[in-house]
């Protein structure tokens, strides 16, 4: 896609790679597509992320479990690495992190299958995703990690719209003040399709299909 720009900080190798228009996605459409393509599968910037996003984590969190959401396993293997490090500040110094992924049903259903629930019974479990913007996804991986008898620690994105869910805090790198006027609306509610202007592209975390 043509147009877009990156939002910068001061590390080279942790931005945002985005591009305004119109975007429909699965539960809103908004004015912005987040591209963490490469945030997600390339070492350097994925090993970029994980150090930014471990600071919330490493001194006053158990975390026995990360859970990728959105395709972000390299990550969650670099932010357990990071989590894993001698460090006399570091909880989890010399211990073991379970690296997993959901599966889902033909319904939209999380599950996990019978020899992977030992990486949730009675964990501290790390909910990571490429970004949380209206909720849904980390609220249905909360109800499975319950359901699956673990226990929540937090919630960490590339980028979020929200602080929270479900009372358990949201820890992002960028959020939408980072951007110029981001906006998202549900879909009866948006203003651009009142307007008759239409949809550019379907995006998710994976990407975007233009229309």
């Amino acid at each position: 896609m043509t147009g877009e720009f990156k939002i910068r900080t001061k590390n080279p190798n942790v931005f945002l790679r985005v591009r305004k228009g119109h975007f429909a996605t699965m539960h809103s459409h908004t004015n912005y597509y987040i591209d963490v393509t490469t945030q997600k599968n390339r070492l350097s910037e994925a090993r970029a992320v994980a150090k930014e996003m471990v600071s919330a984590y490493r001194s006053n969190t158990i975390v026995d479990t990360i859970l990728c959401l959105d395709g972000t396993e390299v990550i969650g293997a670099v932010v357990a690495d990071e989590l894993t490090q001698d460090n006399f500040m570091n909880m989890n110094a010399h211990q073991t992190i379970y690296i997993v992924s959901p599966e889902f049903t033909g319904g939209g259903q999380m599950i996990f299958r019978d020899n992977l629930t030992q990486t949730l019974v009675g964990k501290h479990v790390l909910i990571l995703a490429a970004s949380v913007t209206t909720g849904k996804s980390a609220l249905a991986a909360i109800d499975a990690i319950k359901y699956y008898g673990g226990r929540v620690v937090g919630v960490s994105a590339i980028f979020a719209t929200v602080d929270e869910c479900d009372g358990h805090p949201v820890h992002s790198i960028f959020n939408p003040n980072d951007l110029d006027e981001y906006q998202s609306f549900k879909p009866h509610q948006c203003p651009y399709c009142q307007n008759g202007e239409k949809i550019e592209a379907l995006i998710n975390s994976y990407g975007f299909s233009a229309l």
